[in-house]
């Protein structure tokens, strides 16, 4: 396997390779009891539901550039040796090499569960003690929302052509220009931070 241009030997990690599979169904049957009970907390804390709905809804908008930075720049992340190789080619590099493989489209929970914390943390520097569990549940939720649907571009098929257009700026990502469209729920932070991938009709011109 050649990762980033340098030689990966996949024949000695094939236990950290059994690590990476997950089926998709696994991510919200984890995951959104936990949702709930994070805004749950807020709620017991004396927040309206209003208030609970805006801090979701914030942190839902939270996940969406948390998504876009981890994709743009830990996963496609530039590696040089063997280790940094192979642990690229497990996080996300397998992907690329196997996009249609069902078992490597979701995050695996164990590796969440690490994420979490962080995040959470995170969550805290800006946000009060009663307000934190909506907001990180809010983010939670985004990243459910982001799995589940990275599994349905890739293996549903879209009949209306808000999923349709996201189904093909996805495939774009994979099979015609790597270094742009980072984005997987929306093309928002492309556009923000000019990573959008031109036009097929633009770059045919070129």
């Amino acid at each position: 396997m050649v990762a980033q241009g340098f030689i990966v030997d996949l024949n000695k990690p094939l236990v950290f390779q059994f690590l990476t599979l997950t089926v998709w169904w696994a991510i919200p049957v984890i995951w959104l009891p936990v949702v709930c009970c994070c805004i749950s907390m807020s709620v017991r804390m004396g927040h309206t539901l209003p208030e609970i709905v805006l801090m979701v809804i914030f942190g839902v908008f939270l996940w969406t550039l948390i998504e876009y930075t981890l994709h743009r720049f830990l996963f496609h992340i530039k590696t040089k040796s063997y280790w940094g190789n192979t642990i690229h080619y497990l996080i996300h590099g397998c992907h690329h090499k196997h996009p249609m493989d069902g078992l490597r489209l979701v995050f695996p929970p164990a590796a969440t569960a690490v994420l979490c914390f962080p995040f959470w943390n995170l969550v805290k520097v800006f946000a009060t003690p009663s307000t934190t569990p909506a907001l990180f549940g809010g983010g939670l939720l985004g990243y459910v929302m982001y799995d589940v649907t990275h599994y349905y571009l890739h293996h549903g098929q879209p009949s209306s052509d808000v999923p349709k257009n996201l189904k093909r700026y996805h495939l774009n990502h994979h099979f015609r220009i790597q270094n742009k469209g980072f984005g997987i729920t929306s093309s928002i932070w492309d556009k923000v931070f000019g990573t959008l991938p031109p036009s097929k009709s633009t770059q045919e011109c070129r």
